[in-house]
């Protein structure tokens, strides 16, 4: 029982939409900057990096929070860790708050892998988008980037993550998070994907 209650409390976290709301009290609607996305990327965009950053560390917090609580107190033993890590993820996806769509779920899944693994897993993942945002720029030189480039960036570089985690020999229950958290981002990036299939 006290596990069903863990994980609602990780899915009403992760649906806290901080990034909206911060946007909301600038005055700005983040569903009619850039992409349309209601997270912290689009708030940067909206009310510059100060305001943006704080954004990036409430929605990173919303993941972290729930699973490193839900650890630390002995109440995700084994798969229990699986609903309970994807909860906080699914949430900022699928925001009631927001009627079913959220954000793309970027910086709640550094939080939940930051939680799960100590930073680990999460620091691997940033340093894989890094070396992939380095060597675009490098190929496409002063070309802008794209939504689609950047979506496209975003889900393959957590599929390289996955290998990472076969080499290390982590537990099949943190292989299914995994999984479950690779299906939200292909979704969340569902049109970038889409447009970056249809040009190539």
């Amino acid at each position: 029982m006290m596990i069903l209650l863990w994980i609602a409390f990780a899915f009403l976290s992760g649906s806290l939409m901080f990034s909206y709301w911060l946007g909301l009290a600038g005055r700005k609607n983040l569903k009619a900057v850039g992409d349309g996305n209601p997270g912290a990327m689009n708030l940067w965009k909206a009310r510059g990096y100060k305001v943006g950053i704080f954004g990036i560390v409430l929605d990173f917090a919303k993941g972290y929070v729930p699973v490193i609580w839900g650890i630390s107190s002995g109440y995700a033993p084994g798969y229990l860790i699986i609903p309970l890590a994807l909860a906080p993820i699914a949430g900022h996806a699928f925001s009631p708050f927001l009627r079913g769509k959220g954000g793309k779920a970027i910086a709640v899944t550094f939080g939940v892998w930051s939680g799960l693994t100590g930073f680990e897993v999460s620091l691997v993942y940033a340093v894989v988008l890094a070396v992939m945002k380095a060597g675009s720029f490098w190929i496409n030189k002063n070309k802008p980037r794209s939504a689609e480039a950047d979506g496209l960036q975003v889900v393959s570089g957590l599929l390289l993550v996955f290998i990472y985690l076969l080499l290390n020999m982590f537990s099949a229950a943190i292989l299914l998070v995994w999984l479950g958290n690779f299906a939200i981002l292909v979704y969340t990036h569902r049109v970038e994907l889409a447009s970056w299939l249809n040009k190539n």
